[in-house]
C-alpha cells in the first residue's frame, strides 16, 4: 500500500512541477517533496498501529483427540477410513465382545443368585420378627397361669379346712352312732381329693414360676432365644445385601467393558492416522493411539504486540485473510484477549527465582470469532493468515487499512516455489 500511495504521490509531483510547472522546481519544493510523504506515511502508519493493528501470525486450531481403547482384545471391524469425515456416534472399531459379554452373563446370573439368597434371608428375618410377637405375649399368659394357680390354690385350700371340719364332724356322730359312716367315707375322699389339687396347684405354680424367674438380660429365656436369633437374620441379611451389591457393582463395571468394545466418534469431524485393521490386538492402556479424531470446531487466534491491545476490546471489528483462500475477506470480530505468556510463568521448585529472564517475544494471543456469513466456511487446521482490528474513532484510517489487507489478501495468488535438487 505504502508503494501504491507512493507512486500516486510521485505522479501528482510529476505533473505539478514537471509536466504542468505550476510551481518552480527549487530546492526548496524539492526538500519539502521529499519530507512530506515521509512525515505522511510515518503518521499514517503510526495510527495505522494504534486504531487498525494488524498481524500476519493467524492460526486455525481445532480439536484434536487421541483415539484410545478402554478395554483390551483383538479387532474385529474398522468401519471408518483414513483422512474421511465422520459424525458423531458412528462407529470407529469394534473389538471381539465375547469374553466381556461371557463376564456380564456370569455376573448377571450370580447377581440373581445374590438377590434371591436376599429374599430367603430376609423371609428368615421376618418369620423370628413374628416369633418374637409370640414369646413376648407368652410372659402374658405364664403370669396369667400363675394368677390362676394361686388363685386355685386359696379356693381348694378354703375348700379343705372345710372337708376337714366335716370329716371331724361326721367322726364324732358316727361314734355317737348319730351319723352316717358313708357321710364320714364321703367326707375323708373329699380332703383326700382336695389335697391332691392343692398339691398339682402347687406344682403348676412352681413350674409357672420357674419359667418366670429363669431371665437372659431381663427378656424370658424363650423371649432371650428367639431375639438371638433375629439378631442373627439381621446380621445374615446384612451380609447377603453386601454380597450382591458387590456382585451389582461387579456387573455394571462389566457391562461398562462389553459397551467399550465400540468405540464411537466423539463429535462431528475427521479421521486421521487410521492405521487399525480388523485382526489388531488393542491393550487398554491410555498412551496407546490407534487413531486420531480432529474436530470439525476450531478457534482462530491472531498474535498481536502488546502495544497494539491497548485500543482493542471484546466485540471490536475484525477482517481475517488465509492463505488457504487468496482474496477472500472473511468478517470476525474480538473475543477476547489472552494476558498471559509462558514468559510471565514461573514454575513451583525447590530453587530460587532468577532474577532476570529471556526477553519474551511481546506477543499476546487474541480470540477471534468468524461471523455468521462466514460461519460455515471450511477451515483447515493449522492453516496461516494475516487478521487486522477496527478500533473505535478514526474511521478514515480503517479504510486504509481495509484496503491494504485487501492487496495483502490478492496476493495470496502468488505462488513462489523454489527449486530443490534431488540427490541420486
Amino acid at each position: 500500500m505504502e508503494v501504491l500511495l507512493l507512486g500516486i504521490y510521485s505522479f501528482f509531483v510529476w505533473l505539478i512541477f514537471i509536466k504542468f510547472k505550476w510551481l518552480p522546481w527549487t530546492t526548496p519544493w524539492k526538500v519539502a517533496v521529499v519530507i512530506f510523504p515521509v512525515v505522511m506515511i510515518a503518521l499514517m502508519l503510526l495510527l495505522l498501529n494504534i486504531y487498525a493493528p494488524t498481524t500476519s501470525e493467524v492460526r486455525v486450531i481445532k480439536y484434536v483427540v487421541p483415539v484410545v481403547s478402554q478395554v483390551r482384545g483383538r479387532v474385529v471391524d474398522v468401519p471408518v477410513e483414513n483422512n474421511r469425515p465422520v459424525k458423531k456416534g458412528d462407529v470407529l472399531f469394534a473389538i471381539d465382545p465375547t469374553p466381556y459379554q461371557n463376564e456380564v452373563s456370569s455376573l448377571e446370573a450370580q447377581y440373581n443368585s445374590a438377590i434371591a439368597r436376599v429374599g430367603a434371608d430376609r423371609e428368615k428375618f421376618q418369620e423370628a420378627q413374628a416369633k418374637l410377637t409370640d414369646a413376648q405375649s407368652s410372659e402374658q399368659e405364664l403370669k396369667e397361669q400363675l394368677n390362676q394357680a394361686t388363685s386355685q390354690i386359696g379356693t381348694y385350700s378354703a375348700s379343705l379346712d372345710l372337708a376337714r371340719k366335716r370329716v371331724a364332724q361326721n367322726t364324732e356322730l358316727v361314734k355317737t352312732g348319730a351319723g352316717n359312716r358313708f357321710d364320714l367315707e364321703q367326707a375323708e375322699t373329699n380332703v383326700s381329693e382336695l389335697t391332691a389339687q392343692i398339691a398339682a396347684a402347687r406344682a403348676q405354680e412352681q413350674q409357672v414360676r420357674a419359667k418366670l424367674n429363669g431371665r437372659v438380660r431381663g427378656d424370658l429365656a424363650s423371649v432371650a432365644q428367639v431375639k438371638a436369633q433375629i439378631a442373627s437374620a439381621a446380621a445374615q441379611v446384612k451380609v447377603s445385601e453386601a454380597a450382591a451389591a458387590t456382585t451389582k457393582a461387579q456387573l455394571e463395571n462389566a457391562k461398562w467393558d462389553l459397551s467399550q468394545t465400540k468405540v464411537f466418534a466423539p463429535g462431528n469431524g475427521t479421521m486421521v492416522n487410521v492405521m487399525l485393521r480388523p485382526g489388531f490386538f488393542v491393550a487398554g492402556m491410555p498412551f496407546n493411539e490407534v487413531m486420531t479424531f480432529v474436530d470439525n470446531e476450531y478457534q482462530i487466534f491472531a498474535l498481536f504486540g502488546q502495544n497494539e491491545l491497548h485500543k482493542v476490546k471484546p466485540g471490536a471489528e475484525a477482517e481475517i485473510t488465509l492463505d488457504t483462500y487468496p482474496g477472500r475477506i472473511i468478517k470476525a470480530h474480538v473475543d477476547s484477549i489472552l494476558w498471559a505468556q509462558a514468559g510471565g510463568q514461573i514454575d513451583a521448585s525447590g530453587n530460587l527465582p532468577k532474577t532476570g529472564f529471556l526477553p519474551p517475544a511481546g506477543r499476546f494471543p487474541v480470540k477471534l470469532v468468524v461471523g455468521e456469513h462466514d460461519k460455515d466456511l471450511f477451515l483447515a487446521s493449522g492453516a496461516a493468515g494475516a487478521a487486522a482490528i477496527y478500533t473505535e474513532g478514526f474511521g478514515p484510517i480503517h479504510i486504509i487499512r481495509k484496503v491494504l489487507i485487501r492487496v495483502e489478501s490478492y496476493l495470496d495468488y502468488v505462488i513462489i516455489k523454489h527449486s530443490i535438487s534431488l540427490g541420486h
